[in-house]
């Protein structure tokens, strides 16, 4: 008598792993150039909007109180949209709304404030802060995110501490997404508060290579000194991080690290520390290099790897040498590099032989 063939249902509850009666069918993802042209179109219905609103700005303007009433009234509407009816096209749309009426705030608190002063951004700080924890969108909440980097940015630079600003946000940065699964529920949040961060600080290290910081020229009285020693203290807050990142990532290893592995990865952090005290930001790349490697997200790697290009081509474009002097300089450290490559692997190649 012949036995009839085992389905793939039976096999898998012979292994011990149940299955559900009434699988439903997987839901299909919009495709990226669909979920594009929507949100194309969200903002091109709100730059109409915009524009229709904008005919009767003028004396909406010349009152401060009505142009605060109206631009939180814009931001109630988008968080109302998004909180209705999800969407690309109304996710862009509401963002779009929720920008003009951050800027009739921001136009009320700089008009009480009279003009741009530190009291401006760190109230910007405190509203893109609030709007990140509170809008019911991940594109919002990134935004909000980028956005209170660039303010505590801009604030700080009031001082003429600008450089403090990306070793806080680098800081902030690591914390999130180092405790990013701490909160299942708030796991999507968690992630784009992270990606605007690094976005924030991309930005703020892209601006500052090419010679235009924000604000950097607005060095108050007294704040000489705070100026010329604020570089080293964003790479010491980078290094913070980097030693944070470190301890977190040897407490949760399922095996203990060897004492010698510890002592290599302390002694690299102190050479990167070096490093840093010439060329600025080079910390901050490894940080987020290393962030994206323990936490297996390869977008936060790639923001890392170009964070660390732009602040090595920041110091070889600095560099007092000859060009001759700058070519050699590569060689010898492309030679290093991969010295210390092909050392390192023989070195992981045996370690991983003892333990067998």
């Amino acid at each position: 008598m012949s036995r009839s063939p085992v389905t793939l249902r039976e096999k898998l509850a012979q292994g011990g792993i149940s299955v559900a009666e009434n699988d439903e069918a997987p839901v299909l993802e919009t495709p990226w150039f669909l979920r594009a042209l929507q949100a194309f179109s969200g903002w091109l219905a709100a730059v109409f909007l915009l524009g229709f609103i904008a005919l009767g700005m003028a004396s909406v303007i010349e009152s401060s109180v009505v142009s605060a009433v109206l631009g939180l009234a814009m931001l109630a509407a988008a968080y109302g949209m998004l909180r209705q009816r999800p969407g690309d096209f109304v996710e862009h749309l509401a963002l779009a709304v929720s920008l003009a009426g951050q800027l009739l705030v921001a136009w009320t608190i700089g008009s009480a404030l009279d003009g741009l002063s530190a009291g401006l951004w760190w109230a910007l700080l405190a509203l893109q802060v609030l709007l990140a924890m509170m809008m019911p969108s991940l594109t919002h909440r990134a935004f909000s995110a980028f956005a209170a980097g660039l303010a505590l940015y801009l604030a700080l630079a009031e001082s003429g501490a600008s450089f403090v600003a990306s070793g806080l946000v680098l800081l902030a940065a690591t914390g999130v997404w180092l405790n990013e699964f701490r909160w299942p529920a708030r796991l999507r949040h968690m992630q784009s508060w992270g990606y605007g961060l690094l976005l924030g600080l991309l930005a703020m290290q892209s601006l500052g290579d090419f010679g235009q910081p924000l604000l950097g020229w607005r060095i108050g009285p007294g704040w000489e000194a705070l100026a010329w020693i604020g570089p080293w203290l964003g790479d010491v807050l980078a290094t913070l991080a980097l030693l944070l990142l470190l301890r977190h990532v040897f407490h949760h290893r399922e095996r203990d690290v060897a004492p010698a592995r510890r002592i290599a990865a302390y002694g690299a952090v102190a050479v990167l520390m070096l490093a840093s005290l010439q060329a600025h930001g080079v910390t901050q790349g490894a940080v987020v290099v290393t962030l994206g490697f323990a936490i297996g997200n390869r977008l936060v790697m790639g923001l890392g790897a170009i964070l660390l290009v732009l602040s090595i081509a920041r110091y070889y474009y600095l560099l007092e040498v000859t060009l001759l002097g700058k070519a050699l300089t590569l060689a010898v450290i492309g030679v290093l590099l991969l010295a210390m490559r092909w050392g390192l692997r023989r070195w992981w190649a045996r370690e991983g032989q003892g333990d067998e």
